[in-house]
C-alpha cells in the first residue's frame, strides 16, 4: 500500500509538473500575443510603393477685400493701381488652396482610391508617390454617401498595388495595419486591432465603420487598413478626437461596402444602388409587442413611394420586414444598407411579418436616383426624414407641447382622455382648418395635453389616425372603442398609424397604461 501510494505519488506530482510547464507555455503565448505581432517590417515593406499621397488645390475666393480706390481718369497713378487692385491673385480676390491626404493603388494601370473629401471641391489633383514622383490624376468618380472616390493617373510603368480582402472574416481582437500620409508625413506605419464593427457615426446613410485604435491623424483619411495578409479591409476615414490627434479611436470603411461601390465608380463614374420604394422606420419593443412579433427586429414599412418598385405589392404598409435577399434585418439601417447594394433590376426574396405570421415574397428592384433618396427613421418614434434633405423632420418630431381650439364634435371619452388627445371627424372643415390634403382619410387630432403619453410620442393637433391595431378608423367613437378593447384585453400599448396632413405615413405604439 504504501509503494502503491508512493507510486501514485510519483504519478501525481508528475501530472502536476506536466500541467505547470503546460500552463506556463500558455502564459508565456498570451505574454507574447499581449506584445503584438513580432514585427510587421517584411509586410509593411512590401505594402508602402502602393500606397501614395494625394495632394489637392482649389481656388477660394478671398474676402473683405473692400472696394477698389477710385482714381482720376488720367492719372498717373491710374495703371498702377489697376495692376494692383483689379489683377491680382488669379484674376482678383482669390488664393489657392492646398491639401494632403492618403490614398491607394488598386490596379498597376493607374487606378488610385481614396476619400471624397479628400478631394471634393479640388480643381487640382495630384498623386504623390513614395519615390517622390508625381503625375495628374483625373477624378474617375465619387461617391459622396459612402465618402469614396477613384482617381486615375497615367504612368509611365506599372505601378505596385494592392488587392482587397475580406473585412466580414475580420474579428474583433485582430491585428490591422494602416498606412498613410499623416501630418503631411508620408509612408508612416502604424499597428493597432480591430476594437469594434458595424460602427455607426452619423457619417452617412451606410455607415458601417471598422473601429481601430491604430493610430489615424490628420492626413491618414483616404489610406488603406491591412489585415496581417497584406489585404486592404478598410480605408481609413474618420477620427474621434478632442485635440486632432489620434487617442486610439479611427474608423475605416469596411470592403464589404466599399469594394461593390469602387468596382461600380471605374466601370460607370457613378454608382447604382437598388431602390425597394418604401418608407421604413424602427421597430421599438412597444410596436413588436402590439404586433404580437415578439422580440424587436426588422424595419417596420409605413409607406409605399408612389411610383416605386412595389407601389402595387407584393409589400404591405405594416409589414415588417426582417429578412432582404438572404441576409437578416435587424434594424433600418440593415436594410437600407442591403437594399442600396443590391444589383439594380433584380428579383430578390423578402421575408416579412405580417399578421403575425412569415410571408416570403419577390420584389423586383428599381435604381435610387438622387432624387428617390431613401426614407428613413429620423427619431426615436420613427418620424420619417429623406436622406440628403438634413434633419428637418417631418410634423411630428417637435414634441406634444401644442394645443389648438377643440374643433366642433370633438370627442372626449375616458380612454382617449387617459392616452392625452381629443378627436374629431375629418370633414370639409377640418380638412381646412389643417391644410390636410383630400387623399388622407381617418380622424383628426383636434387636441394633445402637454406631458400625456400622446405627447410624449410626438402627436399633435392636425395629424389624422388612419389606423388602430391595423384596422382603419372613421370616427372618433371606432378609435375610442377599440382602444378600449385593446386596453381590457391586457395589452399595454396600441399600434396605430398617423398621418401627417401631406399624407406622410408613421406608426406609433401609444401607452394604454
Amino acid at each position: 500500500m504504501i509503494r502503491t501510494a508512493s507510486k501514485s505519488r510519483t504519478a501525481i506530482a508528475a501530472l502536476l509538473f506536466g500541467t505547470a510547464l503546460s500552463l506556463g507555455a500558455i502564459g508565456s503565448s498570451r505574454a507574447a500575443m499581449a506584445q503584438g505581432p513580432e514585427s510587421v517590417a517584411d509586410l509593411a515593406q512590401g505594402l508602402l510603393g502602393a500606397v501614395v499621397n494625394i495632394s489637392t488645390s482649389q481656388s477660394v475666393k478671398e474676402e473683405g477685400d473692400g472696394p477698389v480706390p477710385q482714381v482720376p481718369e488720367g492719372s498717373p497713378f491710374q495703371e498702377l493701381f489697376e495692376d494692383f487692385f483689379k489683377n491680382r491673385g488669379d484674376g482678383g480676390g482669390s488664393n489657392k488652396v492646398n491639401s494632403l491626404g492618403s490614398g491607394f493603388v488598386i490596379d498597376p494601370k493607374g487606378f488610385v482610391v481614396t476619400n471624397n473629401h479628400v478631394i471634393e471641391g479640388a480643381d487640382d489633383i495630384e498623386v504623390i508617390f513614395p519615390d517622390g514622383s508625381k503625375l495628374k490624376a483625373e477624378l474617375i468618380g465619387t461617391d459622396p454617401k459612402t465618402d469614396l472616390s477613384v482617381l486615375k493617373v497615367e504612368p509611365p510603368a506599372p505601378l505596385t498595388a494592392v488587392k482587397f480582402g475580406d473585412s466580414r472574416k475580420m474579428r474583433i481582437g485582430d491585428w490591422v495595419m494602416a498606412i498613410g500620409n499623416p501630418f503631411g508625413l508620408g509612408g508612416s506605419v502604424t499597428v493597432g486591432i480591430i476594437s469594434a464593427s458595424g460602427r455607426n457615426i452619423n457619417a452617412g446613410p451606410y455607415d458601417n465603420f471598422i473601429q481601430t485604435d491604430a493610430a489615424i491623424n490628420k492626413g491618414n483619411s483616404g489610406g488603406p487598413l491591412f489585415n496581417m495578409n497584406g489585404e486592404v479591409i478598410g480605408i481609413n476615414t474618420a477620427i474621434i478626437s478632442p485635440s486632432g490627434g489620434s487617442i486610439g479611436i479611427g474608423f475605416a470603411v469596411p470592403t464589404e461596402l466599399a469594394e461593390n461601390v469602387i468596382k461600380q465608380l471605374i466601370e460607370f463614374g457613378e454608382t447604382r444602388r437598388g431602390w425597394l420604394g418604401v418608407r421604413i422606420q424602427p421597430v421599438t419593443d412597444e410596436v413588436a409587442e402590439s404586433l404580437k412579433i415578439g422580440k424587436a427586429r426588422g424595419a417596420l414599412v409605413s409607406g409605399l413611394v408612389k411610383g416605386g418598385p412595389v407601389e402595387n405589392g407584393p409589400i404591405r404598409i405594416g409589414d415588417v420586414i426582417v429578412s432582404f435577399d438572404g441576409k437578416e434585418v435587424d434594424d433600418t439601417r440593415d436594410l437600407v444598407r442591403t437594399v442600396a447594394e443590391s444589383a439594380v433590376g433584380a428579383e430578390v426574396k423578402v421575408v416579412v411579418l405580417r399578421d403575425g405570421k412569415e410571408e416570403t415574397l419577390s420584389v423586383t428592384l428599381g435604381r435610387l436616383e438622387d432624387e428617390k433618396a431613401p426614407v428613413v427613421a429620423s427619431s426615436e418614434d420613427g418620424v420619417l426624414t429623406p436622406e440628403g434633405e438634413g434633419e428637418e423632420a417631418l410634423p411630428g418630431d417637435e414634441g406634444g407641447d401644442q394645443q389648438s381650439p377643440t374643433a366642433p364634435g370633438a370627442q372626449s371619452p375616458a380612454i382617449l382622455g387617459a392616452i392625452g388627445i381629443e378627436l374629431a371627424p375629418l370633414d370639409d372643415a377640418s380638412r381646412k382648418t389643417y391644410a390636410i390634403a383630400e387623399s388622407v382619410e381617418g380622424v383628426v387630432i383636434t387636441t394633445v395635453t402637454p406631458g400625456s403619453p400622446a405627447a410624449e410620442k410626438g402627436l399633435e393637433p392636425g395629424q389624422v389616425i388612419v389606423e388602430v391595431a391595423q384596422e382603419f378608423v372613421e370616427t372618433p367613437e371606432a378609435v375610442a372603442e377599440t382602444l378600449s378593447t385593446l386596453k381590457s384585453e391586457g395589452r399595454r400599448n396600441a399600434y396605430v398609424m398617423i398621418s401627417d396632413a401631406e399624407g406622410n405615413l408613421r406608426h406609433v405604439a401609444i401607452p394604454l397604461e
